[in-house]
């Protein structure tokens, strides 16, 4: 464990879409940062700024294969081998529904072996543990549309196109705890609700990015499922700072992290048409299979726990999404190509 002045951090699937946010406001409050990402379902792109700061390195690494981060060239500069790190955040994992087709061993495998392998860095430096989980373990939300608090069981389909990533992340959380108990780890699990900003990628099943390109572009915005229903988005910045706070905190349980102001999609949609000053008009289509009912979190635990909750309006973090994608000559696209991605 790092006893130096600047904490040695380990962020695995650092350079995906939070990932990458939790990089640099990691390094900004004057860590020493390892990023390890494989590009499998992130970009460069998103890294690329880190590059230059010398508190920063990257290694490009798949997380379901075991790595020695003590005998690394590009590493000497932190001294693992006599400071180890002192929290590793696990980030690594395909998590925009389209890529369930793609990648569904891929995701899978993350999920197991590659928590696994974490755990295993954790034990080594005796370092914490935060492991980014996901609304998703919660299955189908109530019918009533209340809050899911952390203590909901709902129904989860473990055979389903979604599987690998919904009962994925609960087989993470049965890891993460186990190795909590057995090892006398200290651990952390951040069920992160529906999450937006700059860097999610184009065309990967999420709706705020694909509504504002349909909106830029002209086209209808089309919304799959009911018209009615309701989802949250918090601003990927507000939910790092959860994450960051969670990971200080004494805090053993999972913990939800995301906005609990309910928008329905329709309103989404329209807010990002006045944004965008577009023409378009709004279309409804049958829902994609992959693709869940969004639950509503509780967030009183992360309140109250944490001294968390979410700052950026919706309004002011759309502002923000859009500016960001139309500074952009194109939308980020995965680093590798279609049939790169794909699972062997």
């Amino acid at each position: 464990m790092s006893n130096n002045s600047n904490k040695n951090i380990l962020v695995l699937g650092g350079a995906g879409f939070i990932g990458s946010h939790l990089c640099e406001a990691l390094v900004q409050k004057g860590n020493n940062v390892v990023c390890v990402d494989n590009f499998i379902s992130s970009n460069v792109e998103n890294i690329r700024r880190l590059l230059q700061y010398p508190s920063f390195a990257f290694i490009r690494h798949d997380v379901t294969e075991k790595i020695d981060l003590t005998s690394l060239p590009g590493l000497k500069k932190f001294k693992i081998e006599v400071y180890g790190f002192a929290e590793i955040y696990n980030f690594a994992c395909p998590t925009s529904a389209r890529d369930y087709t793609k990648l569904p061993i891929k995701t899978a495998v993350s999920n197991s072996i590659g928590v696994i392998n974490g755990l295993e860095l954790a034990r080594e430096f005796k370092a914490k543990y935060l492991l980014a989980s996901t609304s998703a373990v919660y299955g189908q939300p109530p019918k009533d549309d209340a809050k899911v608090k952390e203590d909901y069981y709902g129904l989860l389909d473990f055979l389903g196109p979604r599987a690998c990533y919904n009962e994925g992340k609960r087989f993470a959380e049965t890891l993460v705890t186990t190795y909590r108990d057995f090892y006398k780890l200290d651990t952390k699990i951040a069920r992160i609700f529906s999450t937006y900003g700059p860097r999610m990628l184009e065309h990967a099943g999420r709706r705020i990015p694909d509504y504002i390109q349909e909106a830029l572009s002209g086209k209808e915005v089309m919304i799959a499922g009911d018209k009615q229903w309701t989802s949250t988005f918090c601003y990927v910045k507000d939910v790092v700072e959860g994450v960051i706070a969670l990971m200080d905190s004494n805090v053993k349980d999972p913990i939800n992290l995301g906005h609990d102001q309910a928008h329905t999609l329709t309103e989404i949609a329209q807010k990002i048409i006045e944004l965008t000053n577009s023409q378009a008009k709004i279309a409804y289509q049958e829902n994609f299979a992959y693709i869940n009912k969004p639950a509503i979190p509780d967030i009183t635990k992360a309140k109250t726990e944490l001294g968390w909750m979410p700052l950026i309006s919706l309004e002011d973090g759309l502002k923000q999404t859009i500016d960001y994608l139309r500074s952009q000559s194109r939308l980020y696209q995965p680093f590798f190509s279609d049939d790169d991605k794909k699972d062997d």
